[in-house]
């Protein structure tokens, strides 16, 4: 997949993930969407390039709305 001239990768797409949520004030679901809409992409497109800490902070986002069954957690006060 390229975006733009850049070849994508792994750590470019986290790093533009991480940006986009930092610049736009984002959760990681809506910036990958955002991300995939920006850029005419389909989502199942991106699904290669997740991984490593973008895929564990979506999978915690994901828990939080209930969209996964909630892991193991200790219960912070």
């Amino acid at each position: 997949m390229t975006v733009g001239s850049m070849i994508m990768t792994k750590p470019k797409f986290a790093k533009r993930i991480e940006e986009i949520v930092r610049l736009k004030n984002l959760s990681y679901i809506d910036a990958v969407l955002y991300f995939c809409e920006k850029n005419n992409l389909d989502e199942i497109d991106v699904k290669k390039f997740i991984a490593g800490p973008i895929k564990s902070k979506i999978e915690a986002e994901a828990m939080k709305l209930n969209f996964l069954p909630r892991g193991n957690e200790l219960p912070l006060e």
